[in-house]
């Protein structure tokens, strides 16, 4: 029986020869932009800066997504053509559906109520004594992965039978109200969204901090002019306060809607996909590393894709807008 050494060695030879290939000639890039000079200096500088950058990006993104691509037109082994067939499948088969209806729910749901959360945070505690401590507690689960976070809140949707004691939050006190708990996690479409109420407690911290250094960027002055003039509360976040962070908003609003579009962990930790609760991305792995049918795999990992791409579009539009107003 072959050892691991025997199989694996001449592949590690392999990668270790291809990163001393490009070493070297990175190295040779470097020597050769040293020595020029006059007008050479300014292209041959590109080349070296972005020359590289761009290599990487051409076999580590743009080749994938290719294949992806072309993938996605094939079977379950990748060697016939079905054509549009994954994509048929994907947008109607039934059990598909649910996914696609929780994936359209995580979009406009968790994303809004995310960022709407952290913005409504950052304004109340701007002027509190001793934010940096609230604010510290709050950000605290962002340091937790999705998966620890899924355990952490597993223990808030725990559920024991009628017979037995209620170890879970949520259990505990619809049991103490002489409510029958549900199982939370079992129950349809209610799980759903219990599961986006994990998403929401990890990630409402980042954007917080995010929009209260917007929020202290606002100058004073306009702050106070404003509430000379009589603009106090609701009046100043919409007149003053949020026109000034918008941009920022926007941008902490595309990050949100990117991660919830590749959210896998949370789903994969606490249900599996199971019990209606799967979405896009879990079930491109489940197709493509346990059912292992790459073709329906790489439809759902490019329809990921494209429904990524109109938000960085509109994200970076909204930069440059704001670039050319200032």
């Amino acid at each position: 029986m072959p050892s691991f050494w025997s199989e694996n060695l001449p592949k590690l030879g392999q990668m270790f020869a291809a990163i001393a290939i490009f070493l070297t000639v990175l190295a040779v890039i470097f020597f050769i932009a040293g020595k020029a000079n006059g007008k050479k200096q300014r292209p041959i500088a590109i080349v070296v800066f972005l020359g590289p950058a761009l290599i990487l990006l051409l076999f580590g993104l743009l080749g994938p997504a290719i294949r992806t691509l072309l993938l996605s037109f094939k079977g379950s082994a990748s060697k016939h053509w079905v054509g549009f067939n994954n994509y048929q499948w994907l947008f109607t088969d039934p059990s598909m559906r649910i996914v696609l209806r929780n994936t359209v729910f995580w979009i406009l749901l968790t994303p809004i109520v995310t960022t709407g959360l952290g913005l409504l945070l950052a304004i109340l505690l701007d002027r509190m004594r001793r934010e940096s401590v609230a604010k510290s507690l709050i950000f605290m689960p962002m340091a937790i992965s999705f998966v620890g976070a899924s355990i952490v809140w597993e223990f808030v949707y725990k559920f024991a039978n009628p017979n037995q004691p209620q170890v879970g939050l949520m259990s505990s006190i619809a049991h103490h109200l002489g409510f029958e708990p549900p199982n939370w996690l079992l129950t349809q479409p209610l799980n759903t969204f219990l599961l986006m109420v994990v998403f929401v407690w990890s990630q409402t911290g980042f954007a917080m901090v995010i929009l209260s250094a917007a929020i202290k960027n606002v100058p004073a002055d306009i702050m106070e002019a404003s509430s000379l003039d009589g603009a106090t509360g609701w009046r100043l976040f919409r007149g003053i306060t949020f026109p000034m962070v918008r941009s920022t908003f926007i941008v902490v609003l595309a990050t949100m809607v990117v991660a919830t579009l590749k959210l896998f962990d949370i789903v994969r930790a606490s249900t599996g996909g199971n019990f209606g609760t799967s979405v896009l991305a879990n079930e491109m792995y489940s197709e493509t590393f346990i059912r292992y049918d790459a073709g329906r795999g790489a439809a759902m990992a490019i329809v990921l894709f494209l429904l990524v791409i109109p938000v960085l579009v509109y994200n970076i539009m909204n930069l440059r807008r704001e670039r050319t107003i200032a």
